[in-house]
């Protein structure tokens, strides 16, 4: 199989990249020029990198020979200043269709899109791919916009359409300031860490899981349609704080007394992808803190 990854230095290209080249897939990663992070990608012979920005994906030409998957992470805008800023987000929708564009161009026969669960907005209970979908953040609306679009771009254009939907996926090349690293960092400083009630149900997924879910998702002969990226446990979100705690001696947590605004979690259903991947995590949360607590040590 060849692959084609846009934003391959992200946390889910790289673990994606590597499940890739572990089944000896030719990969060809698109990367930002001046990319600080491309020593995250593994030397291999089955790799080959390009450099490309996201408004010059139009212009990318391939080496001639046809690639059977694409891949596309690519996501600009995503700092907390410009998540809920619209005229940032619409960048991102536009990019998507470029992918499409390209992914045509390169003879791609499928089209795996990165979602999340910002698409549904609040939602109470389960949440199964036939949940109706009401974001209410810029990021979430773009995101199920991006979904429809490239979605009736790819039926145009003949090529199966496969969005990914992420729910919380984690590791060590996850972003600067998520909760997780917050705490960890508290924790190997011997500092206290201060958190919500942590009441609401939460799910977790490890960065190397997710990548197996992501090549499924290119490799398996499913139908087109959404699918979760998500773990298989759901459970109170103090729960995982206190698993990240209890790696550590004398850590010091401190939770909020619960308040009286509505905070929505998420318990996601994943039946339709685990068993038409034939997926079940390979790493237990615990296995996974132990990994990123070491990395970040």
């Amino acid at each position: 199989m060849r692959v084609v990854v846009t934003g391959a230095t992200s946390m889910l290209g790289v673990a994606l990249i590597k499940e890739c080249i572990e089944n000896k897939n030719t990969v060809l990663a698109i990367v930002r020029e001046g990319s600080s992070r491309l020593a995250r990608l593994p030397e291999s012979e089955y790799l080959q990198v390009e450099y490309a920005d996201l408004d010059g994906l139009d212009s990318f030409q391939g080496d001639g020979t046809p690639y059977d998957v694409f891949y596309h992470f690519a996501w600009g805008h995503t700092n907390k200043a410009e998540r809920d800023y619209p005229l940032a987000q619409e960048d991102n929708i536009r990019t998507t269709l470029k992918a499409v564009e390209l992914a045509n161009k390169l003879g791609c026969k499928r089209f795996v899109g990165a979602g999340s669960q910002a698409e549904y907005g609040g939602c109470e209970g389960i949440i199964s791919e036939e949940t109706v979908p009401h974001p209410v953040t810029s990021y979430g609306i773009a995101k199920y916009s991006a979904n429809m679009l490239s979605k009736r771009m790819c039926e145009q254009l003949g090529i199966k359409h496969i969005w990914a939907r992420i729910f919380s996926v984690y590791g060590c090349y996850d972003n600067e300031g998520t909760m997780i690293n917050y705490g960890i960092d508290k924790f190997l400083k011997g500092e206290e860490a201060n958190f919500s009630a942590g009441l609401q149900t939460w799910n977790y997924l490890f960065e190397s899981d997710a990548g197996r879910m992501f090549y499924l998702l290119g490799s398996k002969d499913i139908d087109a349609g959404i699918y979760h990226v998500a773990g298989n446990e759901s459970k109170p979100l103090r729960q995982f704080i206190e698993s990240i705690s209890n790696q550590f001696v004398n850590a010091k947590c401190n939770f909020a007394e619960p308040g009286d605004t509505v905070v929505y979690g998420i318990e996601p259903d994943t039946k339709k992808s685990y068993s038409n991947l034939g997926f079940t995590p390979a790493v237990s949360f615990e296995e996974g803190i132990k990994k990123v607590i070491e990395f970040r040590r």
